[in-house]
């Protein structure tokens, strides 16, 4: 299992989303990023969801 990081900040730059997960790879980390911003109302807001790599596996602005 690998570790990724979600995030999210408000129009200001506060963060105000701050989680991290395990998937098993970056395509079940992606399905499981967005059910987490969807469920919690941050799919307008800017968010990220960065691999263990730092790659950028979901990112809105």
């Amino acid at each position: 299992m690998r570790t990724y990081k979600a995030t999210s900040f408000d129009r200001t730059g506060k963060l105000i989303f701050d989680e991290t997960f395990t998937a098993p790879d970056d395509s079940e980390a992606q399905e499981i990023g967005r059910k987490m911003f969807e469920e919690n109302d941050l799919l307008h807001q800017t968010h990220r969801l960065a691999s263990p790599e730092g790659k950028l596996l979901l990112f809105h602005s």
